[in-house]
Parts: C-alpha cells; structure tokens; sequence
C-alpha cells in the first residue's frame, strides 16, 4: 500500500461523500491524495491500525501518513488546503475553533442521507480514477 500521499477515507454509499470524493479528484492537481470508502476492507484496515472508532466518529477521514490523521471539519479543511483555489479559504476557516466548526458539520453529516441521498453500495471508480483508489 502507498503510503506516501494522503489518504481520505469517505462514506462509499453516501451520495454527498461521492460527489465530495470527485470534486477532490478534480481538483487535486498535485495528486495529493488517495482514497477508500470506509466500508472497503482497505478502509477498514486503516482506521483499526489507528484504533479510530467509526461508531464514535461518522466522518471523512484524512490520514497523513506517518504525521496524524483528522476528522470531521478538520479533515475537510485539510484536505481544501491542498486543492488550489480552496487553500486561503480553509486555511481562514481553520482560524475557527474545531468544536464550532463541527457543530455544523454534524448537522450536515447527519442529515446527509435525507438531503443528498445514498447508494445501494459503494462507487466503482472509473478507469481513469482506478489509481487514485487503495
């Protein structure tokens, strides 16, 4: 397994997350990054090697291999700070204490399946995209 970039660990049946998942892939010139849905046994395995207990903690996930990991806002905000024309608005974003920023984003993250929707099972990356996936 790679584990030089970093690697975002998304809800694969989550239609938001999806939609997440490809703006990031868009976005990522810089080829930053990596990703698995957290019900794929890659995803799995990552978060139980770092004891993250996904009960606990329903969000995106940004592991930087050998550095930390985030979770929710903080993950988000990380991950924009790598995607040109996103760096100065997460870097300000990230001058807001973590526990306000997640109050919205529990609420996002929580109603997530009744506004956006979600799938019968997780995205297959296309062709193109295959490498961007563990």
């Amino acid at each position: 397994m790679n584990l030089t970039k970093k690697i975002i660990l998304f809800d694969g049946v989550c239609n938001l997350c999806n939609g997440t998942v490809q703006f990031v892939i868009k976005h990522d010139h810089d080829d930053a990054f990596r990703f698995a849905a957290l019900q794929d046994p890659v995803g799995q395995q990552l978060v139980q090697e770092r004891n993250i207990d996904t009960e606990l903690i329903d969000s995106i996930i940004l592991i930087d291999p050998g550095v930390a990991f985030y979770t929710k806002s903080d993950a988000a905000l990380e991950i924009g700070k790598h995607l040109k024309g996103y760096r100065t608005i997460s870097k300000i974003l990230l001058l807001i204490p973590s526990t306000l920023r997640n109050i919205v984003y529990d609420f996002i993250a929580q109603n997530r399946y009744k506004w956006y929707g979600k799938k019968d099972e997780c995205m297959i990356p296309t062709k193109e995209t295959k490498k961007k996936f563990l």
